[in-house]
């Protein structure tokens, strides 16, 4: 019988000692990268979010819980191109993590692995909330997760290289699955392209990119900026000249100018959910995009 224990016991006690392997800490700024991360890296990763779909990205708090959570993390996830600028720069500065910033593993920012749009060549701040680098809101074009699931993946490997062949495969599940979906989605969103709309905030650009809406008028008259009912009223004049099928903000706005605008418009309000969790059938990363062109197209029909 000793003899029988004694090699259990030994074993048992190699497997106590045996160092183990932390899951990867990371600190994501909006729910659509949270997401992606999933997909590539699963449950060898532990996920922050800083913000929810109900939230604007541009305006957050830098509450002493968020500091606390990016002094942890090994990698930051977030958009970048400025939508982050009025918050995210002084959680990492107050947090201490010296790896989470600019040019370091540990800062990962989606938008340097798209081409951007809009980059105003006027930065006069008068003209609203401009951003230099362009039009931030890049993940609302389905293509945008290719190149960023493979930057990300790249990260994640670099970070943990113990994990190397499971991202890997991970990334070409998310891949050849992804890009299955992204056909689907452009079939099932074929009679949205050339359809006229407004938007409440220029946060569409990608999409109309990708799926070919015709954007004719904004309601905010500057960006971030909330229209007046005399603004609003000057959109009812240009609809008269442009007109529009549908009138679309995001989940997390106010719906005060949207619904103004649909009374007095005679067309639908369609409200997206922007990111994951803004409404409730955008659960995770497809059914973000299940969900905003099944609304598009309810949009339109109900014109």
């Amino acid at each position: 019988m000793k003899k029988i224990l004694f090699p259990l016991m030994y074993l048992l006690l190699l497997a106590l000692t045996q160092p183990v392997h932390a899951a990867l800490e990371v600190f994501t700024c909006e729910p659509e990268w949270t997401a992606l991360t999933k997909e590539l890296a699963a449950n060898k990763v532990n996920i922050y979010t800083a913000t929810n779909a109900l939230q604007d990205p541009h305006y957050v708090e830098a509450r002493p819980s968020l500091i606390a959570k990016a002094r942890r993390a090994q990698l930051v996830v977030c958009t970048g191109a400025e939508l982050e600028l009025a918050w995210l720069p002084l959680i990492l500065r107050e947090s201490g993590n010296v790896n989470a910033t600019l040019g370091k593993p540990g800062y990962f920012t989606a938008s340097s692995y798209v081409t951007m749009l809009e980059i105003p060549i006027n930065l006069d701040r008068s003209l609203g909330d401009l951003h230099a680098l362009g039009n931030p809101h890049i993940h609302l074009d389905a293509r945008s997760f290719l190149p960023i699931a493979k930057a990300l993946s790249a990260r994640l490997v670099e970070l943990d290289p113990a994990n190397t062949e499971f991202y890997l495969s991970r990334l070409q599940a998310f891949t050849q699955t992804w890009q299955s979906a992204i056909t689907r989605w452009e079939k099932q969103a074929a009679p949205l392209r050339g359809q006229a709309f407004v938007a409440q905030h220029q946060a569409y650009s990608y999409m109309n990119a990708w799926l070919g809406l015709k954007q004719v008028a904004v309601l905010e008259p500057k960006p971030g900026m909330e229209p007046s009912v005399a603004h609003l009223a000057q959109v009812i004049v240009q609809l008269q000249q442009s007109p529009a099928k549908m009138v679309v903000r995001s989940a997390y706005q106010n719906p005060k100018p949207s619904k103004w605008i649909a009374e007095r418009a005679h067309i639908p309000e369609v409200v997206l959910p922007f990111s994951v969790g803004g409404t409730e059938g955008s659960k995770d990363l497809f059914s973000l995009f299940d969900d905003t062109i099944a609304r598009l197209l309810a949009g339109m029909a109900s014109n």
